[in-house]
């Protein structure tokens, strides 16, 4: 290994005692390629093995908590105890090749298309609609409550089928997200209103998981929590309420705090005069208190390495991985000069890319940087 890299490779120890060897994570990916009936598919299972050797930590692809939590078509469940067994086939392939295995929970709320939920009913926490999205029914007291266990009975499958950890999705516009958005969330009670209040739920879905955790590990189990920054649109999340949503989450003990951008070095909408990038702030705000991953736009070992010097404890990694799967692997032996950063139109075979994956990247201009 070039000795520069050395940094990429030390191991690192998370507050619940989970340790991985490495600071490369795979970033959580949605991979529209899961069977109708909410489990994982041999095409998954494939996708998965060929990516989980060489990283640290898998963080995989969003499961749903509830049935009208799915937000993707090919989207795998975790609401159900019948899917235990589909999870454990998950879990079980990402450790074989040497990563620790991190199951992502989530539920979409007003971004679930209807076709994919029951009776094709949207929720949300207030009835304002996404941009060209139905308008949700807001969340009864009730259906908040239940939906705060629905996520911890999601970490108890997760422990039960063997994975080691999970993340909470409270990014990229879903459920939770919408909790704490002044834009998607209008309520006027406990669970919304002011920025403490529009915290509530964020927290209580926290609270919920560390509890369950505590009943039901029985080994080192990690929770994460993955936020958006900023959202685009007013009345919406600005960076100075960001700061005080990661310094709440960072007074929860919890084992990392995971960044959404598509640009590592993008710098505040609004809401903060600071010309530093987003992660520099949040890393300065806290990453003495939890350690923070940092994602967007790593394609090559210099881009890792630069990343790393704003302070972040591990990097993430999404769309480099599935252009090249040996990444980590060919760092690690001094070959990085064969490090590919485009995706070559006539890989999919040997990049084992489920088919409705590969279709999505080829049609989305700009997603992926393509050969041509």
């Amino acid at each position: 290994m070039n000795t520069k890299y050395e940094p990429l490779f030390k191991s690192i120890t998370f507050r619940s005692g989970i340790k991985l060897d490495n600071r490369i994570v795979m970033a959580p990916m949605t991979n529209f390629s899961g069977n109708a009936d909410g489990t994982v598919s041999d095409d998954e299972i494939a996708y998965y093995r060929r990516r989980s050797n060489g990283v640290g930590m898998v963080i995989t692809a969003c499961a749903y908590v509830t049935a009208n939590g799915k937000g993707f078509h090919g989207e795998f469940g975790s609401d159900r105890d019948d899917l235990i067994p589909s999870l454990r086939r998950l879990a079980s392939t990402i450790k074989e090749q040497g990563a620790k295995a991190v199951l992502q929970i989530f539920h979409g709320g007003r971004m679930c298309p209807p076709e994919l939920v029951p009776n094709g009913e949207i929720v949300s926490a207030s009835a304002v609609p996404a941009e060209q999205g139905p308008v949700p029914r807001p969340l009864t007291e009730p259906e908040i409550q239940s939906f705060i266990r629905d996520f911890g009975e999601s970490v108890r499958r997760a422990i039960e089928a063997g994975f080691d950890g999970v993340e909470i999705h409270g990014a990229n516009g879903y459920l939770v997200q919408q909790f704490f958005s002044p834009h998607s969330n209008r309520r006027d009670d406990q669970w919304g209103g002011s920025l403490e209040k529009r915290l509530a739920f964020p927290l209580a879905v926290v609270d919920e998981v560390k509890k369950v955790v505590a009943e039901h590990a029985k080994e080192p189990f990690l929770i994460g929590y993955r936020f958006s920054p900023e959202e685009a649109y007013t009345p919406g999340i600005t960076m100075a309420d960001t700061l005080v949503l990661i310094d709440a989450l960072a007074k929860k003990q919890l084992d990392y705090l995971h960044i959404s951008l598509g640009e590592y070095w993008s710098k505040p909408r609004r809401g903060m005069e600071d010309s530093r990038s987003r992660m520099e702030i949040i890393q300065e705000r806290v990453g003495e208190s939890v350690p923070v991953i940092g994602v967007g736009s790593i394609y090559t070992p210099d881009d890792a390495l630069n990343a790393m010097q704003t302070g972040v404890e591990l990097i993430a990694i999404g769309r480099e991985l599935i252009i090249d799967p040996d990444w980590v692997e060919k760092v690690r032996q001094g070959k990085e000069f064969e490090i590919v950063t485009k995706l070559k139109k006539d890989a999919q075979a040997q990049l084992v890319i489920p088919d409705r994956l590969w279709q999505i990247i080829l049609n989305t201009p700009g997603w992926f940087p393509i050969e041509d």
